[in-house]
């Protein structure tokens, strides 16, 4: 994956070896729920294999799937924003494994040294800005008359 909200594109070398010493590998088969909207969110993951669908609760109705993540790509940003209770849910679509950091020891390093603090910040920023941004178009596709219309 190409995309600047990858880990790899938006962290230098530094930084991500400082995160991934907190990683720990995990697995999730196929239809296994990572985290449930409302709950607390104590951890996050970057995917390694396969892909996780992030999706709303709907009452009376089966969760709807707003965004398919794959390869390199951050789920989870709540972790990051207080009061550090999940947005969305997120199930995996298919076999996934992927590196899981506890939410609390990034956050106590984060503190701990501000440049880094500053650069997780910036890349889960971005990764915020982007899921908005394709929400927004997504949403203009399904409801707008003439649909996204494109780059805007």
């Amino acid at each position: 994956m190409t995309s600047t909200t990858t880990m790899t594109a938006a962290l230098e070398p530094l930084h991500r070896e400082r995160l991934m010493r907190l990683a720990h590998e995990v697995s999730f088969g196929a239809g296994a729920r990572l985290f449930e909207e409302g709950r607390r969110a104590d951890r996050f993951w970057i995917v390694r294999t396969g892909a996780v669908a992030l999706d709303l609760h709907v009452p009376g109705r089966r969760a709807a799937a707003i965004e398919t993540l794959g390869q390199g790509e951050l789920i989870g940003w709540s972790w990051h924003f207080e009061p550090y209770f999940w947005h969305l849910g997120g199930e995996a679509m298919s076999p996934v494994r992927a590196w899981e950091f506890d939410a609390e020891a990034v956050r106590v390093l984060c503190a701990e040294d501000p440049e880094f603090g500053r650069a997780v910040a910036v890349w889960v920023g971005r990764v915020v800005a982007q899921r908005l941004h394709a929400s927004r178009i997504r949403l203009l596709d399904l409801y707008a008359p003439y649909g996204s219309g494109g780059p805007v």
